[in-house]
């Protein structure tokens, strides 16, 4: 590896968000304002996932430059790395490449919505940092849930804590006061900007996490922190079921006779 064009490909390829170690001396962004991320977050993660991955399939949504991507690979994973935005894009694929996991790591150009016109599912599917940047946030976890084999691992930036104590099984006219409990599952609305950032629009408070999840047809297995849970299907389909014909219409998969 000639340490200096590495440096110069690294300075033409920014900005980074991603701080990828590419050797024992070179990083891609150490100055980093979280620290070492995503390789913190990463080491939270590690101890709820198998070790040897080997014939396991991976999807990484907002894949960003690749660190989970790589990591996973490293653990015998096949993955595929999807982001809308290309210069991400530019930086997985150019990163793959020196660290020798082009061969079991693909990038694409995709949406999350995409994902409902591909057959495919995947053992282990990677939602994170994703969910808050959607306009139509349960749409695309309908999407994705439908993806998952194995496991999911969600995160997303949230508020509160998650509290499903006193919810009752049914609001009706008369107990709608039940919703201005400050525990109800809900999501606040950005119109404007959040951290600068006009491609966030929701930010959901805990509670509506963990039980927009299970509407899903996912089991919460673990909580890795307080924003990131590792899930599981739960043999149901959830409200994806009971209402398939609106996810298909909403997903622009709905067939209608003229």
């Amino acid at each position: 590896m000639n340490e200096q064009r590495v440096r110069d490909e690294i300075e033409r390829l920014g900005p980074w968000f991603h701080n990828i170690h590419l050797s024992n001396t070179i990083q891609t962004f150490p100055t980093h304002h979280f620290g070492d991320f995503p390789r913190w977050k990463w080491q939270q993660l590690v101890p709820h996932l198998p070790a040897d991955l080997r014939n396991w399939t991976v999807l990484d949504i907002g894949c960003n430059a690749g660190f989970y991507s790589f990591e996973l690979a490293r653990r015998g994973a096949k993955v595929l790395g999807i982001d809308s935005n290309p210069h991400y894009l530019a930086q997985a694929r150019w990163a793959a490449v020196i660290l020798g996991l082009s061969y079991t790591c693909r990038f694409e150009c995709r949406q999350v919505y995409d994902l409902a016109r591909m057959n495919e599912q995947w053992d282990i599917v990677l939602f994170m940092g994703v969910f808050y940047h959607l306009r139509y946030p349960l749409l695309g976890l309908d999407i994705v849930a439908e993806k998952v084999r194995r496991y999911l691992v969600f995160q997303s930036a949230a508020t509160g804590e998650t509290d499903r104590s006193g919810v009752p099984a049914d609001v009706n006219f008369q107990t709608m006061d039940e919703l201005e409990r400050r525990s109800w599952p809900r999501m606040a609305f950005i119109e404007n900007t959040f951290c600068y950032d006009a491609t966030n629009w929701w930010i959901p408070n805990r509670t509506a996490v963990t039980g927009m999840l299970r509407s899903t047809g996912m089991r919460i297995e673990a909580a890795i922190d307080a924003d990131t849970f590792l899930c599981s299907p739960d043999g149901s389909k959830g409200a994806r079921e009971w209402n398939r014909a609106e996810l298909l219409a909403a997903a622009g998969m709905c067939t209608r006779e003229p």
